[in-house]
């Protein structure tokens, strides 16, 4: 089997509702090393909390909570909140009750108690994998239907500049004289890019050196 890269861990969030608060803080110091946040909760009501104001991008979260259960949270957000996040359960128990429910609510892995952390890792890896390589697609795919907008050479190497610099909130901070200092093109061109994907709605200057790609742009080219 090959070894997987557990670097690809660090620009994730992570939600991590366990109400044990022992194997919570140990858990959460083991994952600290490997991903970008960590918010680990003890209850539903926490865990709601984190999710409507920080970005999640997955959750691990116990089956049987004290008074609660970790299932019904996670049906209440896909068919109340509208919420649909990856999740890996966690539970000591192996009730057949409790896979089915698992199956029908479409988690994507379920890990018995007590946690090993290298199972928990690679479980992260596998279940996140397909998100980078759907991103990296969703970007090579806007990178072809952008460049389609502009025709001279030295416009295509900034287009893909400004794809390769973008954040995970699609937001592009940099200069002029940044993107001069890279690529060989002169600021009347590279100001003539940047007015025409401006029009087009696909890049917007919000602030001073702060740009925002808007992929929705894209689908009316």
């Amino acid at each position: 089997m090959a070894t997987r890269n557990l670097n690809i861990l660090q620009d994730f969030n992570i939600l991590y509702l366990e109400d044990d608060k022992n194997l919570r803080l140990h858990t959460k110091d083991v994952l600290e090393d490997f991903v970008n946040n960590i918010y680990a909760v003890g209850c539903s009501n926490e865990a709601l909390n984190v999710i409507l104001n920080f970005k999640i991008d997955i959750i691990i979260s116990d089956i049987l909570l004290e008074n609660e259960n970790g299932i019904d949270f996670l049906q209440y957000l896909k068919e109340d909140k509208k919420i649909d996040i990856p999740c890996i359960l966690t539970t000591a128990h192996t009730d057949t009750k409790y896979l089915l429910e698992a199956i029908q609510l479409k988690v994507e892995n379920y890990i018995i108690k007590p946690i090993n952390i290298k199972e928990l890792l690679n479980t992260l890896h596998d279940v996140l994998l397909p998100v980078i390589q759907q991103k990296e697609i969703r970007k090579n795919n806007n990178i072809i239907k952008t460049i389609s907008s502009v025709t001279d050479s030295k416009q295509v190497e900034v287009v893909n500049y400004i794809f390769n610099n973008l954040n995970n909130d699609n937001l592009l901070i940099t200069s002029y004289s940044e993107i001069m200092d890279k690529i060989n093109i002169s600021k009347p061109t590279l100001i003539k890019l940047f007015k025409e994907l401006s029009e087009k709605g696909i890049l917007a200057k919000t602030q001073h050196k702060t740009y925002r790609f808007d992929e929705k742009a894209l689908h009316l080219l």
